[in-house]
């Protein structure tokens, strides 16, 4: 069992609060999302509780370099909202300002370092700058899941250079998801989609060790469907991988799996959001049409699987469900889902979206706040952001 912030003493100490304030801005630089921000504030307040020196990390985008339309001002401001409390902001990561900054933090104050991938190091998990992270404070705490699948400077190298632990969001998360596929309430029901099966092949083949059911959707599924000697017209399919399609049903009938796929579809004759929706068999669509979405009969027996349902866990659309013409499909399995008396588990990004795009947040027992870390979590079990935290220490 990995330490909690509970674990480890924090009194009067300068903690390292690695976070995920990854949100999405507008052009003027405002917030359009601050989940991620509020998600954060239990963690934060108990730091806090403890006459801590709280100095918070995170990345926002992808920059280049130093560019100010990535500088992590709005979310020190916001979270000085949320808190009613000044949070100091420093204008580099590990240069003079945040040095001067965070020496001359007193308990129960907050600096925020600027973006950490303004520095090269971050990325690179470089060691020079993985020591003068850690030399900023006494303590290191990991609560940002969504990039704990990422061996990067401020997620796994100064981990090791400090006294560590996970914080309130993180451990949340790891008992979440690895408690619904190492102990599931059965019947177990897995649905994968999205676009890609090169996104999916690892998880896809891991679930198939741990569920009963697995139901396949997005785009996706036309490489499975075409791979059973279907006809599916222009939709997405990964030549490359019908072979390893053909093995992973294959596996799912060894292994006594309900391995589900759509049996009609919502299509267009081009990817736009304005295509006329026309329905096809699953096996026949039209050598001019793309499958965009499921349709009412695939719905149909997708609920049937969920209904007895005791755990399900869901990552990935079943169709292009930020289009009103095709988020028919989508809609109706998070409602299924929603309305479930099962442990419910949404693994982030694009179905976490959905979910919360449909009014069905507050129905589910937990949303990932990471889409990559969720699905490597699935595959492998573990994430290096978890590997590098200390176990807690067992009493003699």
């Amino acid at each position: 069992m990995k330490a909690t912030i509970k674990d480890i003493d924090l009194k009067n100490k300068k903690v390292l609060l690695r976070v995920d304030f990854n949100v999405p801005l507008d052009d003027n630089q405002n917030i359009n999302d601050d989940n991620r921000i509020v998600e954060e504030l239990p963690t934060i307040k108990y730091i806090l509780e403890q006459d801590a020196k709280l100095i918070i990390c995170s990345h926002l985008g992808r920059p280049k370099a130093k560019e100010a339309k990535y500088s992590l001002k709005p979310a020190a401001v916001r979270l000085g909202e949320l808190l009613n409390k000044e949070v100091k902001l420093s204008s580099d990561v590990v240069g003079k300002d945040s040095v001067a900054k965070a020496k001359a933090l007193k308990s129960g104050e907050i600096l925020m370092l600027e973006n950490l991938r303004f520095e090269a190091g971050e990325e690179a998990n470089d060691e020079t700058f993985c020591k003068k992270l850690a030399a900023l404070a006494d303590v290191y705490v990991n609560d940002a899941f969504g990039t704990a699948h990422r061996k990067h400077a401020s997620t796994y190298g100064v981990a090791k250079l400090l006294p560590n632990a996970v914080g309130f969001l993180m451990g949340k998360e790891i008992n979440a998801i690895l408690g619904a596929i190492n102990n599931p309430d059965r019947p177990f029901v897995a649905i994968t989609g999205g676009s890609k099966i090169s996104d999916k092949i690892k998880v896809i083949d891991s679930l198939l060790d741990k569920v009963d059911t697995l139901i396949v959707g997005g785009g996706m599924a036309y490489t499975f469907i075409k791979a059973l000697g279907g006809n599916v017209g222009k939709s997405i399919v990964d030549d490359t991988k019908i072979e390893l399609a053909k093995e992973l049903m294959d596996k799912a009938k060894l292994k006594n799996v309900n391995f589900l796929l759509p049996i009609d579809n919502g299509c267009g004759t081009e990817f736009s959001k304005d295509a006329k929706r026309k329905e096809f068999e699953s096996f026949n669509i039209a050598s001019n049409y793309q499958g965009l979405d499921i349709g009412k009969k695939s719905v149909k027996v997708f609920k049937r699987a969920l209904k007895s349902a005791k755990t399900i866990i869901w990552n990935g659309t079943l169709g292009v469900s930020e289009w009103e013409n095709y988020e028919f499909g989508t809609k109706q399995v998070a409602k299924a889902i929603a309305k479930s008396k099962a442990t419910t588990i949404i693994g982030g990004g694009d179905s976490a979206a959905a979910i919360i795009k449909f009014g069905y947040k507050d129905k589910v027992t937990h949303i990932s706040t990471g889409g990559g870390a969720s699905m490597q979590l699935l595959e492998s079990g573990t994430l290096p952001g978890i590997e590098v935290i200390n176990d807690v220490k067992k009493e003699d």
